[in-house]
């Protein structure tokens, strides 16, 4: 999500890009990928390419980039990192190569037996240590701030650049917000709250559901504070808006992820088999969470998505995931001497109810008159007030 960059890239060189489709390597290093690739190596013409992760949005225009009706999704006008570029966007999936011949999945997430755990956390200490230092380094252009709710995600992030300011939205009295004044106090961080309004809420419901697509209560109650938090930030200056996004998925970080043989919402019954579907909900999320970011006015940095630690982190065996007393083990032991004990294991809500806006979503809907008896009635209050604006 941050640079090298150009007008057909993000994320990598050309030339790393042509490395990993010459050895098939899905994490040849960098925080994931997309765009036109001019040259690529034993095909004919340019194609686009997006990462294993998704970590970067790339859209191509529905049924233009069709080889059966002689489209070419590589033509100008048919692609954009912006979905709002694009009459009809649908996302180029994760790990494809697309161009006139069509659409070919070229790489996917490792699927190899677990490192024993000492060298899996060894493998984590190290990707995590040199991560974080790069962070440090890129943080020296005054340019960069945290978005903070006070857990170990963003917590190991903003300690890793103390001099950064960090932002956290959410309602008056909310637990991110008290969250964040604690682990910012104990860290003797620069902390900048964001108290969110009602009418801050129904303008950035429109300013998320334009950038993203998404209109639905889940979506947009995950995006909007994050918009919200981003937004200030900019205000402020800051360009780039360091994150925490992918250390649940990648380390086990969900319930559902502790006992998955008796959790209906996964299909697989090990705990390394329940974190490998979360990690697969990640290019859908990361769309979303990138495109409201960059509405706001700030480049996302995601250091916890770096391929060094996805590599380390997917190697992990169960145990140094999660278990009944505790989730994202390893990433937990990692962070041991980086943030104060109270920080390490802070229990996390997510984050739509943990700024209070899911709540705060429904009251206006009901205020509006769309009663909870109704079916999805925090929905069709939501198609209502976009219809308006």
């Amino acid at each position: 999500m941050t640079t090298p960059s150009s007008s057909d890239l993000r994320g990598a060189s050309p030339d790393r890009i042509c490395d990993a489709l010459r050895g098939g390597d899905p994490l040849p290093g960098g925080r994931g990928f997309a765009g036109l690739l001019r040259d690529p190596p034993n095909r004919e013409g340019p194609v686009l390419v997006r990462d294993v992760l998704g970590r970067e949005p790339l859209f191509v225009e529905r049924g233009g980039a069709d080889p059966a009706s002689g489209g070419d999704p590589t033509d100008s006008g048919i692609w954009s990192f912006d979905r709002t570029d694009l009459d009809d966007p649908e996302p180029v999936p994760a790990g494809t190569v697309a161009s006139s011949a069509g659409a070919e999945r070229v790489w996917s997430l490792p699927d190899e037996e677990p490192v024993d755990a000492e060298s899996g956390q060894a493998a984590v200490d190290e990707a995590l240590g040199a991560v974080l230092g790069e962070i440090k380094t890129e943080a020296n252009r005054n340019d960069l701030a945290v978005a903070f709710s006070g857990g170990i995600d963003s917590g190991v992030v903003a300690a890793a650049v103390p001099d950064a300011p960090c932002y956290v939205a959410g309602f008056e009295g909310c637990h991110d917000i008290e969250a964040a004044r604690e682990a910012a106090t104990a860290m003797e961080l620069d902390l900048r709250v964001v108290e969110i309004t009602h009418d801050d809420l129904v303008r950035a419901v429109g300013a998320v559901a334009a950038a993203t697509g998404r209109r639905n209560p889940m979506d947009v109650a995950i995006a909007v504070p994050l918009y919200l938090a981003a937004e200030a930030a900019a205000t402020d200056g800051i360009d780039r808006l360091a994150v925490g996004q992918g250390a649940d998925e990648l380390f086990g970080g969900y319930s559902k992820v502790v006992n998955p043989a008796g959790d209906d919402r996964v299909a697989a019954e090990t705990v390394r088999g329940a974190r490998t579907e979360t990690v697969r909900t990640l290019p859908e999320q990361l769309d979303r969470d990138v495109l409201a970011l960059r509405a706001a006015g700030v480049e996302p940095v995601a250091p916890l998505l770096d391929d060094r630690l996805v590599a380390a982190a997917l190697a992990l065996p169960g145990e140094l995931l999660a278990s009944d007393d505790e989730r994202k083990v390893a990433l937990r032991r990692a962070a041991t001497d980086r943030v104060p004990e109270s920080v390490r294991t802070a229990d996390k809500k997510a984050v739509q109810y943990g700024t209070y806006v899911s709540r705060e979503i429904d009251r206006l809907a009901r205020r509006a008159g769309f009663k909870r008896r109704m079916d999805d009635h925090v929905g069709q209050y939501l198609d209502a007030l976009l219809a308006e604006q």
